[in-house]
């Protein structure tokens, strides 16, 4: 049998129904992974194991009995380090926050529904300091690698979600976007990840970053991010944006296909450059849908880059963050979030409604837009990942983080649901993502062309997770080297 920590939420529940496989071997092989691996990565700030095994047991006999929740009861996940948990501490990052006090005592939806539906979360991944960049790194808990190359940036903000799915360290994860921190981290990893339409999964606390803010699944395929989706959507009276509850499932019709969709490809928005290599394989992706029946026009939607407005939405967005933690906190953070901060604290109301006027304005013109074309397709990156030592890639133009990520912080803008999927990877071996985007609710239709094209072109990409399994092999570690949950530390303190 394969390696549990290698398979897809959908083999999962296969095995569970079947008899085949239990949940709590599924977790110990995602514990036993993140024990022999993690050291190099630093995706974890908490590992649960006490907690993770004890309810894969309850699984277990849920399933004996044949009565599991449902479809997510008993899949291994983790869950991002700035929504709360319950009896758990949510640092974010930050040594603003002690662990010793900052144990909650309720869960953030996404939280409150995996727990309701019997998934098994395995622990809190990274997160750059309350998740404000791309990459993930924090004074408190350093650098996060990637899983295809340790000394390089997983991106971020959700880069310790994506570095724990890329290595098989849970079949799921849940990140927060709301400049591209799950597409960012999944085009750099190999990995799916998809930013819902804003208001489809529900967030409370509301973020202080506003409206910019989504949350949404990771997983190793588009259909296991579907699986997840139907999970953590859906109304919460906390959330004065959610959403209605969907009526239907994310993975309803999601091989339908792409023949007859009008699709318009992008490859730099109007305003970007990418790596040759990058243009070449998206390029090919685009022909790769064309060929499932899609008709593909390259056109720009006709943006401008929005930074600045961005910047003014974010930054106050961050100041907003730092307010409850006094006059001396911009004296304790990341340098750079400092440095935004500042440039951004003499902003006025009118700046601020400016920015706003900018970004519905992008909405207007982004609905008009899918008036003649189903989708969208860009690079999810224009570059592949770089030194996880850095804020940027080197001899780059600028230090801050949306200097490289172009394609991804317009659709928060907007509010647009956007996918990233694996399109192959470049000369060096690094992974480099798709994106695609549609309009606002059409979140079932991104998914189906992700799955489209993944179906087509995917089955023979090589995983993140067969590739860390190839270079362990080479290293001459035995499968006898992997430490299980009873062999190492049991939990991974989420306060250093």
């Amino acid at each position: 049998m394969r390696d549990p920590a290698e398979m897809t939420a959908v083999e999962l529940v296969a095995g569970y129904r079947a008899g085949d496989l239990s949940p709590v071997e599924a977790a110990e092989a995602c514990l036993a992974r993140i024990h022999a691996r993690d050291e190099s990565l630093n995706a974890f700030v908490l590992v649960e194991d006490e907690a993770a095994l004890a309810a894969a047991r309850e699984s277990e006999a849920r399933w004996a009995q044949g009565a599991p929740l449902g479809p997510a009861d008993g899949v291994p996940m983790t869950i991002k380090d700035m929504f709360p948990t319950a009896g758990t501490p949510t640092v974010k990052g930050s040594r603003l926050l002690d662990a010793d006090d900052d144990a909650l005592d309720f869960d953030a939806p996404c939280v409150a529904r995996l727990r309701e539906a019997g998934a098994v979360r395995l622990g809190k991944t990274t997160t750059p300091e309350f998740a404000w960049k791309g990459t993930t790194d924090s004074l408190r808990h350093g650098a996060t690698g990637n899983p295809w190359d340790p000394t390089t940036t997983p991106g971020g903000s959700s880069g310790g979600a994506a570095a724990a799915v890329a290595s098989g360290m849970g079949a799921w994860a849940v990140g927060t976007d709301g400049g591209g921190s799950v597409r960012i981290p999944a085009s750099f990893t190999g990995t799916v990840a998809l930013k819902p339409t804003y208001g489809t999964v529900p967030m409370y606390p509301s973020s202080p970053f506003g409206t910019l803010a989504h949350a949404g699944p990771m997983a190793r395929t588009v259909t296991d991010a579907a699986m997840l989706l139907d999970v953590i959507s859906g109304f919460d009276s906390r959330d004065w944006s959610a959403l209605p509850t969907p009526t239907a499932s994310f993975t309803e019709g999601i091989d339908d296909g792409v023949a007859g969709l009008r699709i318009a490809y992008s490859p730099n928005l109007g305003f970007g450059g990418n790596d040759p290599e990058v243009e070449r394989l998206v390029a090919e992706a685009v022909e790769v849908l064309a060929a499932q029946g899609a008709t593909v026009e390259q056109v720009d939607p006709g943006l401008s880059d929005p930074v600045e407005a961005f910047h003014v939405l974010w930054f106050t967005g961050a100041a907003k963050v730092l307010e409850p933690f006094g006059p001396d906190a911009l004296e304790q953070v990341d340098p750079g979030l400092r440095a935004g901060i500042e440039q951004h604290l003499g902003d006025s109301a009118l700046d601020y409604l400016g920015a706003t006027a900018r970004r519905m304005d992008m909405g207007v013109r982004m609905g008009a837009f899918h008036e003649t074309y189903d989708l969208l397709v860009t690079p999810t990156m224009p570059i592949t990942a770089f030194s996880k030592e850095r804020q940027a890639p080197e001899g780059w133009s600028s230090q801050t983080w949306t200097s490289w990520t172009p394609y991804t912080y317009p659709f928060n803008m907007t509010q647009q649901p956007g996918a990233s999927v694996p399109c192959g990877t470049t000369s060096t071996g690094m992974p480099v993502g798709l994106q695609l985007v549609g309009a606002r609710t059409q979140d079932r239709l991104v998914l189906r062309a992700a799955r489209a094209y993944e179906r087509a072109a995917g089955e023979g990409f090589i995983r993140p997770v067969e590739l860390d399994e190839a270079r362990r092999r080479a290293s001459g570690a035995g499968a006898g080297a992997a430490a299980g949950p009873g062999t190492a530390e049991q939990t991974t303190s989420i306060g250093r």
